[in-house]
């Protein structure tokens, strides 16, 4: 499933300082739908480089991080249980910074 992730607000540091990775997530066996919560496993696994802690807490985002799924916001969605189609977009964004 090809999509396109992007990370802002500081959360592109995690991830090699690169913003916006077009991405093709495989589906696991027997499964006809990728969730946002397969996303972030997938995401914490290959796309994060360092202090993975900064960008979730046990299997969800970190508070203070807004999650964008073709520009609408996952709590409007489902968050977790939020079902992805193929060119979807999902953009993280950090609302936390330092002063």
């Amino acid at each position: 499933m090809q999509l396109t992730l992007e990370f802002g607000g500081g959360l592109e540091l995690l991830c090699d300082s690169v913003k916006i990775h077009n991405v093709n997530v495989s589906l696991k066996n027997e499964v006809d739908k990728l969730t946002m919560k397969d996303l972030l496993v997938w995401v914490r696994t290959n796309l994060i480089k360092e202090r993975p802690e900064m960008f979730m807490k046990g299997d969800n985002v970190r508070p203070g991080v807004l999650v964008l799924v073709n520009d609408c916001d996952w709590e409007l969605s489902g968050q977790l249980d939020t079902t992805l189609e193929d060119k979807d977009v999902v953009v993280f964004i950090s609302t936390l910074h330092g002063g």
